[in-house]
């Protein structure tokens, strides 16, 4: 019985909101003020610390082993092959550690999927330029592109698990 005088009540404060809508309007549900979040599994956590870590070690692996990352530039690109190998471990030192941090997730997961973007050329020019190689690292060069739609779906999936900046209206 207070369940029906409940929701007649509420009829009666929507009915009371729908009289200033001209006759034959269609009445929308109001959006939620609260921000989607669709990844509110646990498993994003963890997930973000293993690209944040990923990144770091790959960045500090630009400094230390920068002569594998110079064969995998085009070579046309402007001004050397070792500028933009250091360019791009700069880049990976510090996006990784914005992944890490929660507080910075958000950004560092987008920084993420646009320097994920801005370096598979190389990893197409590693196809081209390894195509007279064995056959593991012909093989090599050709998993790399796949799994870089996964790092950059995975990055994503980082960005949308962390709250957006929410907004007061």
């Amino acid at each position: 019985m207070i369940s029906k005088a409940r929701s007649y009540a509420w009829r009666m404060v929507d009915d009371a909101a729908d009289a200033h809508r001209p006759i034959g309007a269609i009445r929308r549900k109001p959006k939620s003020r609260e921000t989607h979040v669709v990844a509110d599994s646990p498993l994003w956590g963890p997930v973000a610390i293993a690209l944040g870590m990923f990144l770091t070690v790959a960045g500090v692996m630009h400094f230390v082993t920068p002569s594998f990352f110079d064969a995998i530039v085009p070579p046309w690109l402007w001004p050397s092959e070792r500028f933009w190998t250091y360019a791009s471990g700069v880049a990976e030192l510090v996006i990784g550690p914005l992944v890490l941090i929660r507080r910075t997730r958000r950004v560092g997961a987008l920084a993420a999927i646009v320097l994920l973007i801005a370096v598979y050329p190389a990893n197409l020019y590693m196809v081209w330029d390894w195509s007279d190689r064995s056959f593991s690292e012909r093989f090599v060069s050709w998993a790399r592109l796949p799994f870089q739609f996964l790092f950059i779906w995975v990055a994503w999936m980082v960005s949308r698990s962390q709250a957006a900046p929410r907004h007061q209206v």
